[in-house]
């Protein structure tokens, strides 16, 4: 299960991306029309969040692109109030209307509500799966696999609560290197020194063994490359 925003504000694109990450979504990130075109080409959202006023071109004319190329649900964020810009929207495929100011909580009780209509009993994924590796999110353990074998076997592989929590960060970030007090404040949001994020990646690396998985991005931070 993926959501996708679509969101020309860049401030506003990482506090939504922020918090559904924090509730347990995997999410990947647009900031214009072609971008969204160009990632929603090569794989369909289970959600699409799409702001209806983006830098290249206006967010309706994404959604009557997407809606008929399968089942992606759609929640538009507009600050647009006029009745004719929600009709236009319904009309393009929109699911849902959400009018910009709004509250977090109001938006994520949204997002909730229009993916129990794929998932049936919960919206938390119960585990992420990034290359060789599979995250279990409910027993908070790691699975690595062997591929090369005719049947690929699983290894279960013990992290510590902290080394859990960066591995679950990196691989949401879906390849993107991602800064250390990014890091930091999203992995553990009680610490404030970067250069725990160094530590825990060494003990996390040995865990995990060749090749190595996880790539120091300079000046940055770090970025799984499974």
């Amino acid at each position: 299960m993926q959501i996708h925003v679509i969101e020309g504000n860049h401030n506003l694109r990482s506090l939504l991306t922020w918090h559904l990450h924090q509730a347990g979504y995997h999410v990947q990130q647009s900031a214009t029309l072609a971008q969204a075109y160009q990632h929603c080409d090569r794989e369909l959202p289970t959600l699409a969040i799409v702001d209806s006023d983006l830098p290249d071109g206006e967010g309706v004319e994404f959604c009557k692109w997407l809606y008929p190329r399968g089942n992606s649900l759609i929640l538009m964020l507009s600050a647009r109030i006029r009745d004719i810009d929600l009709v236009s929207a319904l009309q393009a495929g929109v699911d849902d209307y959400l009018k910009k100011p709004f509250g977090m909580p109001e938006f994520l009780a949204r997002v909730a509500a229009l993916l129990r209509r794929t998932r049936g009993l919960t919206t938390i994924p119960t585990e992420l799966t990034y290359g060789h590796l599979r995250i279990d999110l409910v027993r908070r353990c790691l699975y690595l696999s062997d591929k090369s074998q005719a049947k690929p076997l699983e290894t279960r592989i013990d992290l510590s609560p902290q080394e859990f929590s960066l591995l679950y960060v990196l691989a949401q970030a879906n390849g993107r290197p991602v800064h250390r007090r990014e890091l930091l404040k999203r992995a553990w949001d009680d610490i404030d020194n970067p250069r725990t994020v160094d530590s825990h990646v060494l003990s996390l690396r040995k865990k995990l063994g060749h090749p190595d998985p996880i790539e120091t991005v300079r000046k940055i931070g770090y970025r799984l490359n499974y």
